[in-house]
């Protein structure tokens, strides 16, 4: 292939609304169906063979849980071993393929994905981890095919960046080699998207990659493995694994070549990992990249100039979109007191509104949270706030569990600015209030930055440029993403690039070159073209 190629331009997938009666919600809604009504049984992926095991695990919706949507095959350590030996086997072809030949393969997935799996993908999301059609489509559909299609484009970039002197007779290159072993990536339940990219942005940089998804996020992972099969992803790329975290850690953590792990979970999993990886760094063929997205405490701060239903618009779609299943999701947010009296009842009035029950009904706002193990934790700190002396619940505060994981919308008010809730990553639709005292903004902000150990997202709400750029200083170690004037989530790829340092994870920020480059090991190549014959200067003369 003796051609400098130019590969397609990068643009966002455009959303679907899915307005009642269109053809596309007709389409996504007999899709939804399909898959309710035909149980699956779905296999790991490992060397491209299916395997199926004798110990199968039933997965239910969280927002009905009486329903089966079929099972999982769970495996053990000797199938994370064999997924290691996969990967190993399929390297050196996979690394030696051209970079255009696997971009086709990644580039063609998207346009795959924006067509014929657009409907599969999206119902799986919205059935397995209880996301709304438009959740979904932003998620499972228009991120994903985002992140084939800017990866491709950041890793053309990348391969781009070479020397930019060279001396006479000398030609200095830059390669972009693919890390020497295997690629880890352990992934989340709630962004089918992310799930696909911890995996992919590896593999596309010429990795082999072994992927362990979250136990609730298996469905629509089926379904990613069936996109890269067609897309021609060869086997033993990525291959796919259920087992037990413990079980797989103790394998993958101690083998001599693992390279890196890709992570997107919880700060405490993240550290024990980072733990471990340090206990055994000796074992190791090379230092191990070490990338990981986790916690988050999200905020919004709030300015007395701050226009009052933009404020409550933010807090109402930042908070509780997806359940606050986001690990962007706003969570805490700091009101002045001149506003609160104008903010408090329109913001009570739209939470208690929201329309709360199934994926599968299209007018809901809010879905089920994950699991019972979620459920009883959110109870759990709802129950604390309606018996605190200095937390109050202004809106929700009820659950049910009697079909699935319900938790309404809840907005939670104290007057203690370290109350739990307001400390704590709770990861659900549970929002809590601290209203300060208008002289105090400056005050307020160096507390908040200082509440949390977390770092992830936050925004800020003002008019005068002054408060504004006040902000962007004060908070500037308290967020990777920060927005102004707008909530604190909603990151598009190849526009807002994401990540979060401090307990948020190592700010990598997935959607960039930045992240690509973790997944490379540069070799710097000197050739030099009439090479001296004598070892002599011409001083010695």
């Amino acid at each position: 292939m003796n051609q400098i190629v130019k590969i397609p331009t990068a643009t966002n997938e455009p959303v679907r609304d899915y307005a009642p009666g269109t053809a596309e919600t007709q389409s996504l809604k007999s899709k939804v169906q399909e898959l309710k009504s035909t149980p699956v049984d779905i296999p790991m992926y490992i060397g491209g063979k299916k395997v199926y095991t004798d110990e199968k695990i039933s997965i239910y919706p969280p927002h009905e849980t009486s329903h089966n949507l079929g099972t999982y095959n769970k495996g053990n350590a000797q199938h994370v071993k064999d997924a290691i030996d996969a990967a190993l086997a399929a390297k050196d072809s996979w690394a030696l393929m051209p970079w255009q030949a696997r971009s086709a393969i990644f580039l063609k997935a998207a346009e795959l994905l924006a067509g014929p799996y657009r409907d599969k993908m999206n119902a799986a999301t919205m059935l397995a981890q209880s996301k709304n059609a438009m959740q979904a489509e932003i998620d499972a559909a228009c991120e994903m095919i985002d992140f084939f299609k800017f990866n491709v484009q950041f890793m053309s970039e990348i391969y781009a960046q070479q020397p930019p002197a060279n001396s006479p007779g000398v030609w200095n290159q830059l390669e972009y080699r693919p890390l020497e072993g295997f690629v880890f990536a352990l992934t989340p339940f709630n962004f089918t998207s992310i799930c696909a990219n911890l995996c992919a942005a590896p593999a596309m940089m010429g990795n082999t990659v072994v992927w362990k998804p979250a136990e609730t996020q298996i469905y629509s992972a089926q379904v990613i493995m069936e996109l890269f099969k067609e897309a021609g992803l060869p086997d033993g790329v990525i291959n796919l694994v259920f087992v037990d975290g413990p079980a797989t850690g103790e394998v993958v953590f101690n083998h001599r070549d693992f390279a890196g792990i890709h992570f997107t979970g919880s700060t405490g999993v993240f550290r024990h990992i980072w733990k471990t990886i340090g206990n055994n760094i000796e074992k190791y063929r090379s230092y191990p990249r070490i990338v990981g997205e986790t916690g988050g405490k999200d905020f919004v701060m709030v300015h007395n100039s701050a226009n009052v239903k933009q404020v409550n618009t933010a807090l109402v779609r930042g908070s509780f979109e997806f359940q606050g299943q986001k690990c962007s999701a706003a969570s805490r947010a700091y009101i002045p007191k001149s506003m609160w009296a104008e903010l408090k009842p329109m913001l009570v009035e739209n939470t208690n509104k929201l329309k709360m029950g199934t994926a599968e009904d299209f007018s809901n706002f809010i879905n089920a949270v994950i699991d019972r193990k979620s459920f009883t934790k959110l109870a759990k700190y709802i129950d604390e706030a309606k018996a605190a002396s200095d937390a109050e619940v202004i809106a929700g505060g009820s659950y049910d569990d009697t079909e699935g994981y319900f938790i309404r919308p809840t907005i939670i008010e104290t007057s203690n600015p370290k109350y739990a809730t307001m400390c704590d990553e709770l990861f659900g639709p549970v929002l809590t209030i601290h209203v300060y005292e208008d002289d105090k903004f400056e005050e307020t902000m160096e507390l908040l930055d200082s509440t949390s150990e977390y770092a992830l997202t936050g925004s800020i709400f003002a008019q005068d440029r002054n408060d504004i750029n006040l902000a962007l200083y004060k908070l500037r170690n308290a967020a990777g993403n920060f927005y102004i004037n707008d909530k604190p989530t909603g990151a598009v790829v190849g526009q807002q690039p994401f990540g979060g340092a401090r307990g948020s994870g190592t700010n990598d920020k997935a959607g960039s070159t930045v992240n690509l480059l973790r997944w490379t090991s540069m070799r710097t190549i000197k050739e030099t073209f009439s090479a001296p014959t004598t070892y002599e200067y011409p001083f010695h003369s």
